[in-house]
């Protein structure tokens, strides 16, 4: 796909990579709308950003957690931007804890943004995509290939992102390609300490943290590359490999 001039809708698009994939697609010369679900400050900066640069970019409000908030932000998108080409479903929680004290809340919170979300933005967005040559890039993770003990809803629910992309490819092809990247130690949580940031810098194979603009590369190519559809592309510095 040419990305120049096409519409990109990034979900969990004001922070951390998500901004970076939405500043790596405006780079592309994308207009790209910047979804939020709290972040509605971070958003907006971003979107200044990008029209700072010259490109084109609109910020939108949505509980993803909600299925009709989920299902109707492509309609927001194309009326505002006039189409819908790319949908990348990176808005995501990641809660921690051990086994005994997770509540079925805390669950109800991992599946309904993690897995459920991505499923009904992107079945809101099918006729949008069908429209063209739509593409899906789902963000999935690391945690969704090899178990993490203190992450079990989280690491469920991003294999079910694994299996949804491969079967949304398998559903949608040949009009719309369907792929994921899963990043490993890229961007650590915010509250996590110099001993642990440390710590798995030294444990991965290529001696260091990723970056969200690793993850923004790999994006594009996905985006760019029109015979690769079911695909997850593993952005980890090697760690999977351990």
């Amino acid at each position: 796909m040419e990305l120049r001039g096409k519409v990109a809708l990034v979900t969990g698009g004001a922070r951390r990579v998500g901004a970076a994939i939405v500043r790596a697609l405006a780079a592309k010369g994308m207009d790209v709308a910047v979804h939020y679900g709290s972040s509605a400050k971070e958003a907006e900066e971003v979107v200044a950003a990008v029209r700072k640069g010259g490109g084109r970019a609109e910020a939108f409000g949505a509980d993803l957690r909600a299925v009709a908030a989920a299902k109707g932000l492509a309609d927001q998108v194309a009326a505002t931007f006039g189409r819908l080409d790319v949908v990348v479903n990176s808005a995501a929680n990641m809660l921690e804890g051990a086994v005994d004290s997770v509540t079925p809340e805390q669950w109800e919170e991992t599946f309904s943004l993690n897995l459920r979300a991505p499923f009904f933005v992107t079945q809101g967005a099918l006729p949008h995509l069908r429209k063209g040559t739509g593409k899906v890039v789902n963000i999935a993770d690391l945690a969704g290939l090899e178990p993490w003990p203190r992450y079990v809803a989280h690491c469920t629910s991003k294999a079910g992102v694994v299996m949804l992309t491969k079967s949304l490819a398998r559903a949608l092809a040949p009009d719309i390609t369907v792929n994921a990247v899963a990043p490993g130690a890229v961007l650590l949580p915010d509250d996590w300490d110099d001993e642990a940031r440390t710590h798995f810098a030294e444990t991965t194979p290529l001696k260091r943290l990723g970056t969200a603009e690793d993850v923004a590369g790999a994006v594009v190519y996905l985006l760019e590359a029109d015979y690769v559809t079911g695909e997850v592309l593993v952005v980890d510095g090697g760690r999977l490999l351990r």
